[in-house]
């Protein structure tokens, strides 16, 4: 009875090491290496301008908040729109990011939209009638 347990579990210890998935993990460099990349790709995004408002935190801590002005290959320009001090961070140094930039399209979009449902409540409101 012991020796067909032990079998039973060696066997099922080895079904799921085989049909397991495959973890692919990383250094911890290539990881914020891979972040670092994500932030560019979304720092580029949001474009530059007063419209291009971030809030950011940093790896040490700190916390900005802004528009950015300029975007570079290794780094972005952040300016304070309260103080207009601008901050340079290279990308490697975010730890988080909230942007908001919503396109003229978007907000075409969104105007279409809010009209839309303006004339199906009036529709809706005068059929009652």
């Amino acid at each position: 009875m012991f020796k067909q347990l032990v079998t039973l579990i060696l066997a099922v210890i080895l079904v799921q090491l085989i049909c397991s998935p495959k973890v692919i993990a990383g250094t911890l460099s290539e990881k914020e290496a891979r972040f670092a990349e994500k932030v560019k790709a979304g720092i580029g995004k949001l474009g530059t301008g007063k419209d291009a408002q971030v809030k950011l935190k940093l790896r040490d801590g700190t916390k900005l908040s802004g528009y950015i002005s300029e975007v570079n290959e290794n780094s972005f320009v952040v300016v304070d729109s309260k103080t207009g001090k601008a901050t340079t961070v290279s990308y490697p140094q975010v730890k988080q990011v909230k942007g908001n930039n919503l396109s003229g399209g978007a907000w075409f979009v969104i105007g279409v939209g809010i009209i839309v449902a303006v004339v199906v409540v009036v529709l809706v409101a005068s059929k009652g009638h």
